[in-house]
């Protein structure tokens, strides 16, 4: 019992992450953005020092670091982030259970390896970094007609063709065709398994998802607009609650034809208490009530404001799901 409901909880989650078609649009645009910069960079900016000690340091460097800065900004980048530390910092995660936790953790990472991965992929592709990284290791015996007594100070220069001493160019071609073929393999194994991981979370979440695929749809649909009508009203919100404010300083406004029209429409925008905030804030899961679906924290939020209950909100907004 205690397995099945781990799996459901973290399903709620991921079904988050799969089933939104901005987030996939959004996903396939920073895929296409990192592999634009990855080619600029090896175009531009890649140069192999081809000197033993350093080649493997650089090669490693120019697929990892990258990986890992991309790694970094996605999760700066994603909203799950940002809602799992709200919830943390509000209420101290006492609702937030282990599968919960590992849930959204789960999402958060999903998201923001998508541009990591799609760097190495590319970078091992290309085979230029792994041919760097890896050139001074290849063992001369298992090169035909190679001297035996070469070392790993040669084999660093085979990158970089030129520095290849002159009666070694005859075995550039094969030694910087294997570390490529061995590169390149890796990169396919590395997208095939990836592949498979998708197509299993994805089977995954279907089997385990408490929705239809046709409440799912409608509920990505929700979760859209919700979230785009709330900025976009958050943005006249504020420049209403601030026009106010200045008008109360000046005694007049100099906005636009636009945000005179807007305050003769709404005439005064109040202010939102921080309690108010806080509950639309943070991890949600989704819940019904009295059989009719909650799909976020402001639709559960209005539903129990329209009831006026206080003690029953007060319960209800520190529930995850």
């Amino acid at each position: 019992m205690a397995a099945a409901a781990l799996i459901t909880e973290n399903f709620k989650f991921v079904s988050l992450f799969f089933k939104s078609k901005d987030v996939m649009i959004f996903n396939g645009l920073i895929a296409l953005g990192t592999v634009a910069s990855q080619t600029a960079y090896n175009v531009f900016a890649f140069e192999c020092p081809c000197s033993s000690g350093r080649n493997h340091r650089y090669g490693l460097a120019a697929i990892g670091v990258p990986a890992l800065v991309f790694f970094l900004v996605g999760i700066m980048m994603t909203r799950s982030t940002w809602d799992l530390v709200s919830e943390c910092r509000l209420r101290k995660c006492r609702k937030l259970s282990g599968a919960a936790a590992f849930a959204v953790l789960g999402t958060i990472i999903g998201r923001s390896v998508v541009a990591p991965l799609t760097w190495s992929v590319i970078s091992l592709l290309q085979g230029q970094a792994y041919t760097c990284a890896l050139s001074e290791f290849v063992d001369p015996s298992t090169v035909e007609g190679f001297p035996s007594d070469q070392g790993p100070e040669v084999m660093a220069k085979f990158p970089c063709r030129e520095s290849v001493p002159k009666e070694l160019q005859g075995f550039w071609d094969e030694i910087n065709r294997r570390l490529k073929y061995e590169s390149q393999l890796i990169g396919w194994l590395l997208v095939a398994g990836i592949c498979l991981m998708v197509f299993l979370m994805l089977c995954m979440k279907r089997c385990s998802s408490p929705l239809g695929y046709l409440q799912e749809d409608y509920w990505s649909q929700y979760r859209s607009n919700e979230n785009a009508l709330f900025q976009n009203t958050a943005a006249v919100h504020a420049r209403l609650l601030a026009a106010e404010n200045v008008k109360s300083f000046f005694g007049f406004v100099a906005g636009t034809e636009e945000d005179k029209a807007q305050l003769a429409e709404h005439q005064k925008a109040s202010p939102i208490c921080s309690t108010n905030w806080n509950r639309v804030t943070g991890v949600y899961l989704y819940r019904e009530k009295h059989g009719l679906p909650l799909y976020s924290r402001l639709n559960k939020w209005s539903t129990y404001s329209l009831e006026n209950n206080e003690e029953a909100m007060e319960k209800e907004m520190d529930m995850l799901s």
